[in-house]
């Protein structure tokens, strides 16, 4: 009795139409959350940007008041060069100032720089201040 097993059948070499399908989805959610984690890290980028440059501004606009040789109590607006940005620089004197010893210190004034801006459809803004003495300056 001669046995004879049948022929295998022969497997074409290739993928199925439902490996592809399945391949294609894993590289499409492989795709676009590169590109959503690409669009993200651009955002912060850009957010980071803004933030050192109005950092940079009002630290300029700080260090201009601090070295005036006379300090006056008031508000002065301007414009920052071509931009829609304002700063309102504001000096008063601080009243009541005293050390841990309970002297009174005399002629000391707060500085305080505001950035003002209009940027997505709303009013933005930044503050720095400090504090200097009246007579730091003078001879």
């Amino acid at each position: 009795m001669n046995l004879t097993r049948p022929p295998a059948p022969r497997r074409h070499p290739g993928f199925l139409l439902l490996e592809v399908i399945l391949a294609l989805a894993v590289f499409s959610a492989v795709a676009v959350s590169l590109v959503v984690a690409f669009h993200q890290m651009g955002k912060a980028a850009s957010l980071t940007q803004t933030e050192l440059r109005l950092t940079r501004i009002l630290d300029s606009a700080l260090v201009e008041t601090l070295s005036l040789p006379v300090l006056e109590e008031g508000a002065l607006t301007n414009a920052v060069g071509d931009s829609d940005m304002e700063m309102i620089t504001t000096i008063s004197i601080l009243d009541n100032l005293e050390t841990e010893e309970g002297q009174i210190l005399q002629e000391m004034y707060l500085i305080t720089v505001t950035a003002r801006w209009y940027d997505g459809g709303e009013w933005k803004e930044r503050s720095a201040e400090t504090w200097r003495y009246g007579r730091m300056y003078q001879p």
